[in-house]
């Protein structure tokens, strides 16, 4: 019984966890508006559905490659086309990302938070750089 339990328990907080990671990408999607973007630079207008199928193909592939533990064993020289595309897409996401900046003054302006502003800035960039040194020494060393 307890058993059971347990098992329903975890199966909940993976679903809620699978849920709220989700949610944080697809938001993150929406309010970068990348895909509206990426095909307003390509001026690839008729084919938008191309660029939602392959992020969400792409997710899903890559959720049950993490899931079922999948491994592929492929020459390096093979591995440089997905090695390219990977490295244009990290480069996206990033300068996507740089405009979300530009969101923080004006919530901070709306939620009054002005005078903060730099007190924030500094916290998120430390939160950043701890969390990236615990993570490469300490978990990954």
């Amino acid at each position: 019984m307890v058993e059971g339990l347990q098992a329903v328990l975890l199966g909940l907080t993976g679903l809620a966890g699978g849920f709220a990671v989700g949610s944080a990408f697809v938001a993150l999607l929406i309010v970068l508006d990348l895909i509206p973007r990426l095909v307003q630079l390509t001026r690839a207008y008729r084919r938008s559905a191309v660029f939602e199928s392959g992020i969400l193909l792409g997710a899903l592939f890559w959720s049950c490659a993490d899931f079922f533990d999948w491994s592929f064993k492929l020459p390096a020289n093979l591995l440089l086309l997905p090695a390219i595309f990977q490295g244009l897409f990290v480069g996206m996401f990033a300068a996507a990302l740089t405009e979300v900046l530009n969101v923080i003054p004006i919530l901070s302006k709306r939620l009054k938070l002005k005078p903060y502003l730099f007190s924030l800035l500094i916290a998120m960039a430390l939160g950043k750089v701890t969390g990236s040194l615990v993570d490469w020494l300490l978990l990954h060393p």
